[in-house]
């Protein structure tokens, strides 16, 4: 269920931030309504999403080839974003309830939710990231792949070959 979920508060969440930035260019208050309600679901969807990550993390720490560290480092992420998505669906209930009222800072508090929504995508696009280097291995960033296999980055690829070791040796005669 964790895999089904989690793609819905990353693509949501900029989507929404589209839209709130047209509402902001156009200055229509329907346009951000329709984005806050966006945020909002995204909020939501996100609890499950959490609550779907240790089943899922059951489900893969046996596997070859899963770090626990890859596990750890998505887990400790995803804390972090919970929260900040939490914050950007109150900054949206609250942001709603504003311009539906017709406060004279709704368009300052739309701005503000506009900034929180890029934190809240940029945080949760590198909680994706490290979820899909659990699982693949060719998207790790400690690992490099080449025409000879996978290698640790900063290591360096022997390209030695035997006829021509000895290339440099051949201008003796100088």
């Amino acid at each position: 269920m964790h895999l089904v979920l989690t793609h819905f508060p990353i693509v949501g969440t900029i989507l929404g931030i589209g839209i709130l930035a047209y509402g902001q260019f156009a200055k229509n208050e329907a346009i951000k309504k329709v984005a806050l309600v966006t945020f909002i679901v995204m909020a939501f969807l996100t609890i499950p999403v959490f609550l779907t990550g240790g089943e899922a993390e059951e489900t893969v720490e046996h596997i070859a080839g899963v770090s626990e560290q890859s596990i750890e480092k998505h887990e400790e992420l995803a804390e972090i974003a919970i929260w900040l998505m939490g914050l950007l669906g109150v900054l949206s209930i609250i942001n709603l309830f504003v311009i539906i009222k017709r406060v004279t800072y709704a368009k300052h508090l739309s701005l503000i939710t506009l900034i929180v929504s890029l934190g809240t995508f940029g945080l949760f696009a590198k909680v994706g990231g490290t979820g899909g280097e659990i699982r693949h291995s060719e998207i790790r960033s400690s690992n490099v792949t080449n025409d000879k296999g996978m290698f640790k980055s900063g290591e360096k690829e022997d390209h030695n070959d035997d006829d021509h070791e000895d290339d440099d040796h051949d201008d003796d005669d100088d």
